[in-house]
């Protein structure tokens, strides 16, 4: 490649609660000369970005479509429930759902869990997206459920929030289009399992050929293998080795 050709990119999808930093950092050590592009994507928009392979990859939300996409799931996040600081609810480490039955609990039209019936009494709208919910909840006009990464990342210093137990998790995947498993993306996953730069499965140089060992020419004398003992060998004769004889 010369120096007047752009180097591949790899393109890295993300929703909303993932922190890609330890596997960019990673990626970007081991293979400088491809620039990492992040572009954060809502949950919701995630499948159709990767189909129409505007990224190589994504950290998403499961379920994803398997007979499209190949996963890899990484893990699976706690689900709390977000609270007014002063609300009684805080006086718990933890709640169940039957807790929250008499709750008026919202249900953002981007949630990322897929509710048969969502607990709790209903609010009285269903907000756009997961941060105008939090906006009712600091209004104190009612309550929340999300994975816990988004209560981190929508963090507000009037909000609070508590584990619920007993409510469904949300689970996060790197995944990409079966058909598109490219060098890069090879290269990616080995990055988020963790193999080493010489990992068997990593495309890391393959080493030489071990040298074979040169085969004796046919005929030669073949040589015994060991040490020398040092012992002279001694030659046969018709005697037996004691004194000389005395002459006559």
């Amino acid at each position: 490649m010369t120096g007047s050709e752009e180097s591949p990119s790899f393109r890295l999808a993300y929703v909303p609660g993932v922190t890609p930093a330890k596997w960019v950092r990673i990626w970007n050590e081991r293979l400088p000369g491809t620039p990492l592009v992040l572009t954060q994507v809502p949950a919701a928009e995630a499948d159709a970005l990767l189909r129409a392979g505007d990224a190589d990859a994504g950290f998403v939300r499961l379920p994803v479509d398997r007979d499209f996409f190949s996963a890899i799931p990484l893990y699976t996040e706690d689900t709390v429930v977000v609270v007014p600081k002063d609300h009684v609810i805080t006086a718990a480490e933890e709640v169940t759902l039957a807790d929250l039955a008499d709750e008026v609990l919202f249900h953002p039209l981007d949630d990322v869990f897929d509710w048969d019936a969502p607990p709790g009494e209903p609010g009285f709208e269903r907000p756009a997206t997961t941060p105008d919910a939090l906006e009712l909840v600091a209004a104190n006009v009612g309550l929340l459920i999300v994975p816990q990464s988004l209560a981190r990342l929508y963090h507000r210093k009037d909000l609070t929030y508590r584990t619920v137990v007993d409510a469904p998790q949300s689970r996060i995947a790197l995944a990409w289009p079966e058909e598109a498993t490219t060098d890069r993306v090879e290269d990616f996953i080995g990055i988020v399992r963790g193999r080493t730069v010489n990992s068997t499965r990593g495309r890391a140089t393959p080493p030489e050929p071990k040298q074979q060992k040169k085969k004796p020419a046919q005929g030669a004398p073949k040589q015994k293998s060991g040490k020398p003992t040092g012992r002279p060998v001694r030659g046969r004769s018709g005697g037996r080795p004691g004194k000389p004889r005395r002459k006559s």
